[in-house]
């Protein structure tokens, strides 16, 4: 059977998953959303994608769409996850779930009641890099003491990843954090008991903080220190450090080395080096097999929890 595919957002993120998609068999991209019907024809024609339309409720009206992948600004993430669920379409929404902990308790409760596979894409708990360090972990080779990470971006205006104006702000705590956040948890396999942050000055025109400090502790003692910046000029992206019981493992993206620079080989970790891919096998997989997926809504929750106590104490501040 092969499963049917609506993607809602056509721009950096969505591509990127189009792109992942065209390497997995039994899957095909039958109806792409997004808000500007020009260059959402013009994506369509190079993937093949037969249904363009502004309108996400357009494509959850098609019969044959079994599933859906968001990859909408992040203000719109809990209520179109909603909208897919109440649709009878299976959902992959792009990291972060939601921006209020209210909205992704509701998608949630909604899910369990559906039954149907709802998942977020938190990509680094699939790269090839991390789940290396995971494996090692799950046998008990490795233990966390302290995972350093560095989260920095240079960003005095609103643009995405492929350097074209946004039309949404994005935002430190509630999506780049929420990658360490949960990855933390995930992989000290433990729950997060302590969470502290601070916060730089609010930018005058977007509204947000451009830096950040956060430390959290796990329930079984491990820590972790998270920088995040969007006045970083120099290397972009998110840097992890693993300081552990018997090692040091520093992964950047899909690459990884050891606490000397040693490369680390992660080419037979999975079947593919690109995390985005490896995720939607897993939504697929989850979908065809009727089982919860890695990264489920469910599993994901207490990240926003969180996310959620550490917006209180900032605002309290």
């Amino acid at each position: 059977m092969t499963i049917k595919v609506a993607l809602a957002g056509a721009g950096a993120f969505g591509i990127k998953h189009l792109d992942g998609i065209k390497n997995i068999d039994g899957v095909e991209v039958v109806s792409l959303i997004s808000r500007d019907l020009a260059k959402t024809q013009e994506v369509a024609d190079k993937y093949g994608i037969p249904h363009v339309t502004t309108e996400l409720a357009d494509s959850l009206a098609i019969k044959e769409v079994d599933a859906v992948i968001l990859c909408t600004p992040t203000q719109m993430h809990a209520s179109q996850t909603l909208a897919c669920l109440e649709a009878g379409k299976h959902v992959q929404v792009e990291i972060p779930l939601c921006d209020v902990l209210a909205e992704g308790e509701k998608v949630l409760a909604l899910q369990k009641q559906t039954g149907l596979v709802a998942m977020c894409g938190h990509t680094r708990r699939f790269n090839p890099s991390h789940q290396w360090v995971h494996k090692k972990i799950t046998a008990g080779e490795f233990n966390i003491q302290q995972m350093d990470v560095q989260t920095y971006f240079f960003r005095r205006t609103n643009m995405n990843a492929l350097g074209q104006p946004r039309s949404w702000t994005d935002h430190l705590l509630w999506h780049h954090a929420a990658h360490t956040v949960d990855l933390f948890a995930y992989q000290a396999g433990s729950p997060i008991v302590k969470a502290n942050a601070i916060q730089g000055p609010i930018h005058k025109e977007l509204g947000i903080a451009m830096d950040m400090s956060i430390q959290l502790q796990a329930a079984n003692g491990a820590i972790c220190t998270l920088s995040l910046s969007f006045n970083n000029d120099g290397p972009l992206g998110t840097f992890f450090r693993y300081i552990g019981d018997s090692g040091t493992y520093i992964a950047r993206y899909d690459d990884l080395v050891n606490g000397k620079e040693e490369p680390i080989d992660v080419s037979k970790v999975d079947v593919s080096m690109n995390g985005i891919e490896l995720q939607d096998r897993e939504f697929f997989a989850a979908i065809r097999e009727g089982r919860e997926p890695n990264a489920s809504v469910a599993q994901v929750l207490p990240c926003y929890q969180v996310l959620h106590d550490l917006e209180q104490q900032l605002n309290a501040a």
